[in-house]
């Protein structure tokens, strides 16, 4: 059976940024002399973007809608206050797999190993792929949103964002990943992913809430050098959560599942899901 999950692809452009020389002012002069100020030497020029094929006509509408703004009411789960600490995560993700029994790709997408291990979490809880939640308020609206991580195949983890609004919860944010780590930086939510065809990199992808599309979106996505260039290692790396300073309101956690390829809308595959 297919592969049920659900990913932003990782169609990833690299864009060569043009750095601003910083204008270097006057500075003081040591002690000594006459105590006045010393020029720090001549500014370097700063030098703007230079646009490329500027004949080229605009793109009217992109060839891929890799799903970024999807959003998705859970239902059957009521949400008393908009308190989203009073929801049992398993319960939330079990509601999804049974509204999209037969999903196995997109936002809904779940491994059927994975919804079949959910489903026994009540009984299983040493074999259930549902980590620990988090709350954080990712949307600046006082109140907090729930975080869901889920354990797949392959090493690979989903993360979920849900918001409660009105008495009920939607999800807002929905990715696949071969997670390295997933970490909270004020408001964003920032997924490390191992990168398999480049050696000694890994992607970073910030997840911001946009309260005109009402969903997380990915607003910064890198391709970071962090180890020497050598083979890839033949385990990736257990997925953590790590906790900001000072401690708010997330904790460490455990693995990841699915083969990567990211999308808001992802389509699994046998080596994971589309970037």
């Amino acid at each position: 059976m297919p592969p049920r999950s659900s990913v932003r692809p990782r169609g990833r452009t690299l864009v060569a940024a043009v750095a601003l020389a910083a204008a270097a002012p006057l500075v003081l002069s040591g002690c000594g002399g006459e105590g006045g100020l010393e020029s720090a030497g001549p500014t370097p020029t700063a030098v703007g973007p230079v646009r490329l094929w500027p004949g080229l006509p605009p793109a009217t509408e992109p060839p891929f809608d890799y799903g970024e703004t999807d959003t998705q009411r859970v239902p059957g789960i009521a949400v008393p206050d908009d308190d989203v600490r009073r929801l049992d995560a398993v319960a939330v993700v079990r509601a999804e797999v049974n509204a999209h029994p037969d999903t196995y790709s997109g936002a809904d997408g779940m491994y059927e190993e994975t919804a079949r291990l959910i489903g026994r979490c009540s009984t299983e809880p040493t074999t259930c792929p549902v980590l620990r939640p988090y709350h954080r308020d990712l949307t600046g609206d006082g109140r907090d949103e729930l975080i869901a991580g889920i354990r797949m195949p392959d090493q690979q983890v989903a993360v979920r964002v849900y918001l409660a609004e009105k008495g009920v919860l939607t999800r807002v944010m929905s990715t696949i990943d071969q997670v390295i780590s997933v970490e909270l930086a004020g408001r964003d939510v920032i997924v490390r992913a191992a990168s398999a065809g480049i050696p000694g990199y890994e992607y970073r992808t910030a997840w911001s809430w946009d309260e005109r599309q009402g969903a997380m979106l990915p607003t910064r996505d890198e391709i970071v050098r962090v180890t020497p260039p050598g083979p890839p290692p033949s385990r990736a790396p257990e997925p953590r959560f790590v906790e900001p300073e000072p401690p708010g309101s997330l904790a460490p956690s455990r693995t990841a599942s699915p083969a990567p390829s990211r999308t808001a809308s992802p389509v699994p595959t046998a080596t994971g899901e589309p970037r």
